[in-house]
């Protein structure tokens, strides 16, 4: 958890926890299924990328409005 608190700062790692906890789902499975056949080194330029467009508070203000 240290590294998350790290990452997003204590408010955005609740927010994020939040979230995950919302509705019980299988979280191994929602992993597996997030990236497809995408190996390390593509996640992390797509990442990169996302980070660049959009600092991480507004992407987690864009997964609260579901």
């Amino acid at each position: 958890m240290g590294a998350l608190l790290e990452a997003l700062g204590e408010v955005n790692a609740a927010r994020f926890i939040t979230l995950l906890n919302r509705d019980p789902f299988d979280y191994t499975t929602w992993q597996k299924n997030l990236f497809g056949d995408l190996n390390v080194g593509e996640i992390s330029s797509k990442t990169m990328d996302l980070k660049e467009e959009k600092p991480i508070t507004l992407l987690l203000k864009d997964l609260t409005t579901f």
